[in-house]
């Protein structure tokens, strides 16, 4: 059975919160907590498996509220709980952190290309980019000139909303051949 650590169980309530557009329980209830979890795990498709879990998520709760990442108001007699702008920051953040491209079970003979030009006035974005690019397992074939043998359209969406970039500042190219393309076989393992 997997345990799911601090960073986790913050992510599974972001995401909750954020999907659901925003959770409202009655305000008598003095255990809201207990009442909204069902609600963050019916969005997130999360199953609790434990007592020791139930108050993790608890715990993870109250921090990010006083971390100023949820936001909790009384409406009349409810109470009305949604994400900040920090909240949906820290999500954007665990969902880069948790990135990766999928595999399919067989190669399609098509290269992605990913290309990027950022001006030098966000420098720190480019490199943070550059950096998840690499982390992702992209090929370098020349300086902002990335490839990849699978699709990573939606992979690299995620990337281009939380760097907050244009089609202009990053673009793909699907292309069904690369001239010399042994070396970046071998490093792919296709054929």
């Amino acid at each position: 059975m997997k345990k799911h650590n601090i960073k986790e169980i913050s992510s599974i309530i972001l995401k909750g919160i954020l999907l659901s557009g925003g959770i409202a329980i009655a305000a008598t209830s003095p255990y809201f907590v207990s009442r909204i979890m069902p609600k963050i795990f019916r969005y997130t498709g999360h199953k609790i498996r434990n007592v020791k879990e139930v108050k993790s998520f608890h715990r993870s709760f109250y921090y990010l509220r006083d971390r100023g990442m949820i936001n909790i108001e009384h409406r009349g007699k409810q109470i009305y709980v949604s994400l900040t702008k920090e909240g949906r920051g820290k999500l954007g953040k665990y969902n880069i952190d948790n990135l990766k491209i999928k595999k399919p079970k067989e190669w399609d003979k098509k290269w992605r290309v990913l290309i990027f030009d950022i001006q030098d006035k966000h420098k720190i974005k480019r490199e943070a980019l550059r950096g998840k690019i690499k982390e992702l397992g992209l090929y370098l074939l020349q300086k902002s000139v990335w490839v990849y043998p699978y699709e990573f359209q939606k992979e690299i969406e995620i990337l281009r909303n939380f760097f907050q970039l244009n089609n202009d500042e990053i673009k793909i190219i699907v292309a069904n051949k690369i001239e010399e393309d042994n070396k970046i076989k071998e490093f792919f393992k296709v054929n």
